[in-house]
């Protein structure tokens, strides 16, 4: 099979990064006999300094003319808030999740058996193991509602954003959710604050409606502040995790940590017919650029993603993280996940020791 991938190398570690995806992508495709061809596409700062704005015209048709799209990381303090709109690489994120329909983002947190020591949880807890998947509701929510800023009387400048769903969105991630779950351990946990917002109640009557549809998956609803507390209480009770956008986007996050290290997860930004997007969680690491520093595991994970998810690849998927499994079970660290004298290597050697693995 011949599988056409648009790359978005990006900022800063971007394009290192994406350079050791790639390759073990074409390490895949010469085990298993499949050809990845790929077409670059310009996004984020690189963009900005390139053309004047950090999303060109004709990305999304580029990228919808692929069967995948790989993203290594965008953005800097050189596009920061005090740059236009157009030219920041956050604004470039959401234009492109939106226009290719990416509603659904999946980030696995799982600790690796080799890095268990790693968690900064309690070791009887890391004990238990964590393996859970976090659905984030991707396009809509107080991300993508309407602002405003304006002037009052008495209070100075007063600043609104609009938190808005319909039964459409929420039904659409909350059964992206419930089917992630019948391939797992089959259980959902729902996440919201029904407590306090109207949102949140309509987001927890569609959930309840949908969990009759799936008898065989157990559900729960998790208030927010409770979920936070449960993640670094006993995080192994989870299995799919599912919420809206903004929640979604810091509960991520703390899961991410309680893995270890956040250079080890990847992500995958999903939609109904649009190619998916597959990006590791950290950000562009500028400070370490071009220095044969950062950590491509959550890069590679990604591809792996993207192997099992838009190809249905699973074998290939499995030979790239247990090549991956391989390499740390073997004692290879890059520097953010190295212990005090544990010897340390690059992005090139860690990416050509898990392409040997392969």
């Amino acid at each position: 099979m011949n599988y056409k991938i648009a790359l978005i190398r990006g900022d800063g570690i971007g394009p290192e990064i994406v350079h050791e995806a790639v390759g073990v992508l074409d390490k895949v495709g010469e085990k298993f006999g499949h050809t990845f061809t790929y077409v670059d596409v310009l996004l984020g700062g690189c963009a900005t300094d390139a053309v004047g704005k950090s999303y060109p015209d004709g990305t999304a048709e580029v990228c919808k003319s692929c069967d995948a799209v790989l993203l290594g990381a965008v953005g800097g303090p050189k596009w920061g808030s005090d740059k236009p709109a157009e030219q920041r690489p956050e604004t470039a994120l959401l234009a492109i999740r939106k226009d290719l329909g990416l509603y659904a983002n999946l980030r696995p947190a799982a600790l690796r058996p080799a890095l268990a020591e790693a968690c900064p949880l309690k070791k009887e807890t890391a004990e238990k193991g964590i393996d859970l998947m976090m659905v984030r509701e991707l396009t809509g929510g107080v991300y993508f509602g309407k602002r405003d800023r304006y002037d009052t009387p008495d209070r100075g400048v007063e600043c609104t954003d609009l938190m808005a769903y319909s039964e459409m969105e929420i039904e659409r991630i909350g059964r992206r959710a419930f089917e992630m779950a019948r391939l797992r351990r089959k259980k959902v946990s729902s996440v919201d604050k029904a407590n306090v917002l109207e949102t949140s109640r309509l987001w927890r009557s569609v959930m309840h409606r949908l969990a009759e549809e799936y008898p065989d998956v157990a559900y729960e609803d998790v208030l927010v502040d409770n979920c936070a507390m449960q993640l670094v209480r006993d995080p192994g009770q989870f299995d799919v995790v599912v919420t809206e956008n903004m929640f979604g986007d810091i509960l991520s996050d703390e899961a991410s940590m309680i893995t270890g290290s956040i250079g080890l997860l990847p992500s995958a930004s999903m939609g109904d017919t649009a190619p998916a997007l597959y990006e590791p969680i950290h950000g562009s690491a500028p400070d370490i650029a071009g220095q044969d520093k950062a950590n491509p595991i959550a890069t590679i994970l990604s591809v792996a993603m993207m192997l099992r998810y838009s190809f249905q690849l699973s074998a290939e998927a499995d030979a790239v993280e247990q090549a991956v499994d391989q390499a740390l079970a073997d004692g290879w660290r890059t520097a953010d996940i190295a212990k005090p004298g544990e010897d340390i290597i690059g992005t090139r050697r860690m990416g050509q020791i898990i392409r040997d693995n392969i």
